[in-house]
């Protein structure tokens, strides 16, 4: 995985969060964001998204 030869499934991010000691979404937000303001931006987003998709199911 760390040469990019394969592709982990959730499972195994979950697995390796656990052993990490760390929340799957501050894994993927390092891999999508790196730290800092990018990282604010992305869990912005994220939050934003997040209320839309409640408020739709909310909805229906």
């Amino acid at each position: 995985m760390e040469r990019g030869l394969k592709s982990p499934t959730l499972s195994k991010l979950a697995e390796l969060c656990g052993v990490m000691r760390i929340h799957p979404v501050t894994l993927l937000t390092l891999a999508y964001a790196g730290d800092g303001d990018d990282a604010d931006k992305l869990l912005t987003q994220v939050q934003q998204e997040l209320n839309i998709i409640w408020q739709t199911n909310g909805e229906s």
